[in-house]
């Protein structure tokens, strides 16, 4: 019986450490929670030193709660640190995949029309800066969606097939790999295989789009650890008529849901990553991440 609802504990540090210093810095940061319909926060603080002389938050297009922050002293250390409790209700007990529409309906349905009513899910069915939609990657997708398929049955098997044809393996690419290239590498983390498979079901003319977020540390007694359960994690939503955005974990091989805390979406990491911004000086740099999420 699927419990009524998980609280998590997530406890997220990240430092970066310049070889010279940093004059002046401006940064924008990922770290605050998303709000939603299984996901309820219960509180969340977030701790940055040094101190910014100037912050403001603001949500952006795809309904995020981004940090702007600007630092106006020297430094050679910059670390962040955010607390965060939700939580989460589960989101797929009445979910059959087989029950859904058939996927060549539904991208027929969300093609452009003059006289056709937009739907914003159409954003997320085109190429965005990691992911370009090559005819390899609707190639590997047609497998899993013959005509007719069910749009949810077919993204569960996408998922099961990447799983299994790819290889976890960090040393293979880097933050800004594009997804044709871990694609052709076999190989990535949960970042590379969520945007192969976001590359694959946009090449069909399918929304999907990016989510970031963490993975619970201590799995319940009895089942296995995730992968990637120590940093900051990554997985796919792909839109289904009638069931709203489906999130599924290729990393993992499953459906996203009392494990998994959101933290932000977006058409690729490009618009979610933790920290991005401009600096002046500090030279070569080492980052130190530690997550850590536990069932309260």
């Amino acid at each position: 019986m699927t419990a009524a609802h998980t609280v998590l504990s997530v406890s997220h540090r990240t430092t970066y450490r310049y070889s010279t210093f940093v004059e002046t810095a401006q940064h924008l940061a990922t770290i605050r929670p998303l709000a939603c319909e299984w996901q309820r926060v219960v509180n969340h603080t977030e701790r940055i030193e040094p101190t910014p002389s100037y912050m403001h938050s603001r949500i952006d297009a795809f309904g995020n709660d981004v940090l702007y922050f600007a630092l106006d002293t020297p430094h050679e250390r910059l670390q962040l640190v955010s607390e965060t409790t939700v939580q989460l209700t589960p989101r797929w007990t009445s979910l059959d995949p087989q029950s859904t529409p058939a996927w060549d309906e539904v991208a027929d349905a969300l093609r452009y029309a003059a006289s056709g009513t937009f739907r914003p899910e159409v954003e997320f069915c085109f190429a965005s800066p990691n992911i370009v939609l090559r005819p390899a990657l609707r190639e590997y997708a047609l497998w899993s969606f013959p005509p007719g398929m069910p749009v949810a049955a077919g993204a569960v098997d996408l998922m099961h097939r990447i799983h299994a044809d790819f290889e976890y393996k960090p040393s293979a690419t880097m933050f800004d790999t594009p997804a044709e290239r871990a694609f052709e590498l076999k190989r990535g983390v949960c970042q590379d295989f969520a945007q192969v498979m976001i590359g694959c079901l946009r090449s069909l003319g399918l929304p999907a789009r990016y989510v970031s977020g963490y993975l619970r540390n201590d799995p319940p007694p009895g089942q296995p650890r995730l992968i990637g359960a120590d940093a900051s994690h990554a997985w796919v939503s792909v839109y289904c008529p009638g069931s709203g955005w489906i999130d599924l974990d290729p990393t993992n091989d499953v459906l996203a849901d009392m494990d998994h805390v959101t933290l932000a979406t977006g058409r690729d990491y490009s618009d979610v990553s933790l920290l991005r911004g401009m600096i002046l000086g500090g030279g070569a740099h080492r980052v130190e991440v530690g997550v850590s999420v536990l069932a309260l």
